[in-house]
């Protein structure tokens, strides 16, 4: 795969797809690894204050207003990463063959399905 911005990844199929290798691009874009990577390590940050909070006997409501923050941020996450995917590895493999986007979009349909259920 090429660093280059402008050019989308290969097809990989069954799971092969990883998140662009962008930075510095705005939240309607591609966001990039090392973006995705910077939120994990603040939300790392954050899951560990949480648990100085909890040591801490921090008042509940306080906490949990800092688990749905958590939370969210997660959530962000895994949107960006699922929009990512569906712009470049599903975009490309429909362009590849019917098959292989038919391919790509159920296992979108069954992540979505996951996260649904939560």
């Amino acid at each position: 795969m090429t660093a280059v911005a402008a050019a989308l990844p290969e097809v990989r199929l069954a799971g092969e797809c990883s998140p662009p290798h962008r930075t510095g691009a705005t939240r309607r874009t591609a966001r990039g690894k090392e973006d995705y990577l910077r939120r994990l390590r603040k939300i790392e940050g954050q899951v560990r204050g949480l648990q100085r909070m909890i040591e801490a006997d921090t008042w509940c409501p306080d906490v949990v207003t800092q688990v749905a923050s958590a939370t969210r941020a997660l959530q962000e996450v895994a949107v960006g990463l699922l929009s990512d995917h569906l712009r470049h590895c599903v975009s490309n493999a429909a362009g590849k063959s019917e098959a292989d986007g038919d391919q790509m979009l159920a296992e979108v349909a069954g992540t979505i399905r996951q996260v649904v259920r939560l």
